[in-house]
């Protein structure tokens, strides 16, 4: 597979296109098996467009289930929903972001002060640790801007558990290279391997199971496989789902950022599109590769709004708006919505809407509802 990932929605129309008529046919049977770098993927790998919204949850849903028909596209449209849920999530719980910025900020500043966490934390980040498998996941992820899901979820048990390492770091670790980092799947699927999110149910990586999902490439020696669940003081506070703002009649100006680049698809009511601006904001430390997708993704999405409506589109630079109202689609907790504008009128998709209420326990309150949230 190419792991390069052109970031824009005609490659991410057409990397679904190839799932589904290849291996989402037996993505419920081997998404949990990864055989590495070069080889055919055994899930979607459309997370880079799903997380900028290249392309929708929604039509990424209704394409599967075009495909495979009733029921037969149940386990990967489970796993597209797992994405909103992040998002509902750390919208309702936004001190899980800060707290893990607060705790990697400290990470690093410990580094600076202990030699023996400096030494740790830089052979784990270099592929350096003597660990068969995690070693070669850390110098994929750098090399590639990627890595399967079930090896990422192997490679933090193993920071959290075995090396002992902060896990605010291996969150920054993963944000600052992954080309789909998302703030919220990222910080959060961080907090579940380290037993925070879901209190005292952690993940374990055991050598036998990444022996067998990794078709016998890796067989660690020496993991810590009967650790205790991390904890903390104080779980993050679940507040009110912030309200969404409607568009208003008349002339506006339409402001794109990374976590929502489908500006075709926006619910803009009567709003009339006559200036569009582009916003990036990176994650801190985000790697050139990083930049340079979010850079293409913005570049793709302005030449579609420029098409769509128009209208001029480029940087949200100083006066581009013209004093217009300015509108743009709901930036969930992260990088992108600390940048916005003040007066910014955020309007939210059906999907969010109808998805994020049900986000703020446990999964599976929202798996129940899927039935629901498609029909709404």
């Amino acid at each position: 597979m190419d792991r390069s990932f052109p970031l824009t929605r005609a490659a991410g129309l057409d990397r679904l296109t190839e799932f589904l008529a290849g291996a989402g046919a037996a993505y419920a049977g081997d998404r949990n098996t990864d055989r590495g770098p070069g080889q055919r993927p055994t899930t979607s790998a459309l997370s880079p467009y799903l997380r900028r919204r290249l392309v929708t949850e929604a039509e990424v849903v209704e394409a599967a289930g075009r495909a495979f028909g009733d029921g037969g596209a149940d386990k990967f449209v489970s796993e597209v929903f797992w994405r909103t849920y992040f998002k509902g999530h750390l919208e309702t719980h936004p001190a899980a972001w800060t707290d893990c910025l607060a705790q990697a900020a400290a990470g690093h500043d410990r580094i600076a002060a202990e030699p023996g966490l400096r030494r740790t934390h830089a052979a784990a980040i270099e592929g350096r640790t003597g660990f068969d498998g995690f070693d070669d996941w850390a110098r994929e992820l750098v090399e590639t801007g990627w890595l399967h899901n079930h090896a990422r979820m192997w490679f933090a048990s193993i920071w959290i558990f075995t090396l002992r390492l902060p896990w605010a770091l291996g969150a920054d670790f993963f944000l600052r290279h992954l080309v789909d980092g998302d703030p919220a799947s990222n910080t959060l699927s961080w907090r579940w391997v380290a037993g925070l999110h879901t209190r005292g149910k952690h993940y374990v990586a055991r050598a036998e199971n990444i022996r067998r999902y990794t078709d016998g490439r890796f067989d660690p020696v020496g993991l810590d496989e009967y650790p205790d669940a991390l904890d903390e003081a104080m779980p993050p506070r679940e507040v009110a789902l912030p309200e969404a703002d409607a568009a208003p009649a008349g002339d506006v100006a339409l402001l794109l950022h990374l976590d929502d680049l489908h500006p075709e698809s926006l619910p803009l009511g009567g709003a009339r599109v006559v200036r569009v601006g582009g916003l990036i904001a990176h994650a801190a430390g985000a790697s050139d590769r990083v930049r340079a997708a979010d850079a293409a993704a913005m570049a793709d999405a302005l030449a579609r709004a420029e098409d769509r409506f128009g209208c001029a589109a480029g940087p949200a630079a100083e006066g581009w708006a013209a004093g217009l109202p300015v509108v743009t689609g709901w930036a969930p907790v992260g990088p992108s919505a600390a940048a916005l504008p003040d007066g910014c009128l955020r309007v939210r998709r059906a999907w969010d809407a109808a998805a994020w209420p049900r986000s703020t326990r446990g999964y599976g309150r929202l798996r129940s509802a899927i039935p629901a949230v498609l029909d709404a």
